[in-house]
């Protein structure tokens, strides 16, 4: 049996902003867009940290967004999975127009309360795009043995607007979706529905903390079910996103 990691930590948080040579591009229809980046002056990440990406016009208007890291630690590259927002001046820049060469300003990795060190038994719960801090967390997990440690409930409303699929299925995770049915591995068919309270009631016994990440409806309606399977409100995280106006 191999020897695990040592925790990661103390979460490290870089607040200058440097830059990022794209190495990888690669995208999923018009909904998503997965970026590898080499940082300059890299600061390694804790899994559930995140980067800020700014981008910069002639007339030195700028826009900034924050994603977060889906890439494991010990990774040489920064990976983000950016969803594709109507109107989102960011999202769409990186989803149409960046390619393998382009240099990006980044600042990161930022977080200290939203991470996992690969110490505390956990459940993740996740609604589309919010699964990206959790990618990171179970690579984290993988490479370290630690997988034991750390539950992920993963819920979207087809399997192709849920990035990482393929690799949530490999890990185990708990696949929710809410409208088609689904086949967990090993198990019989789901019936599309939102989380049911059950399920997570099983997922969370014995865990000593709770991440959420999702949007404000989402989160909401997690924390609530959460409640009701007698996970504490004070060791829940939460991370929510929607539109930035």
């Amino acid at each position: 049996m191999s020897q695990a990691a040592a925790p990661a930590g103390p979460e490290p948080v870089a607040s200058s902003w440097t830059t990022a040579v794209v190495r990888e591009v690669e995208r999923f229809g018009d909904t998503f867009v997965k970026i590898r980046l080499d940082v300059a002056d890299r600061t390694p990440h804790v899994p559930g940290q995140h980067y800020v990406v700014r981008l910069r016009a002639p007339d030195d208007y700028t826009a900034q967004r924050s994603y977060s890291i889906a890439s494991d630690p010990d990774d040489p590259l920064v990976e983000l999975m950016v969803e594709c927002l109507p109107r989102g001046e960011v999202s769409s820049f990186l989803h149409e127009v960046v390619e393998v060469g382009d240099e990006l300003e980044v600042r990161g990795p930022i977080g200290r309360w939203f991470v996992w060190g690969g110490t505390t038994p956990s459940i993740c719960v996740a609604g589309g795009s919010g699964v990206v801090p959790f990618v990171s967390m179970m690579r984290y997990a993988r490479r370290t043995g630690t997988e034991s440690l750390l539950r992920v409930v993963a819920s979207a409303q087809h399997r192709d607007k849920l990035p990482y699929a393929d690799e949530l299925e490999a890990y185990g995770a708990f696949i929710a979706l809410t409208r088609e049915n689904h086949v967990q591995a090993g198990d019989a068919e789901r019936v599309a529905a939102h989380i049911y309270p059950d399920e997570i009631e099983s997922l969370a016994e014995g865990v000593e903390r709770a991440y959420v990440c999702g949007s404000v409806g989402f989160v909401s309606f997690v924390g609530r079910i959460l409640g009701e399977a007698g996970v504490r409100s004070d060791s829940v995280r939460v991370e929510q996103f929607g539109p930035t106006g």
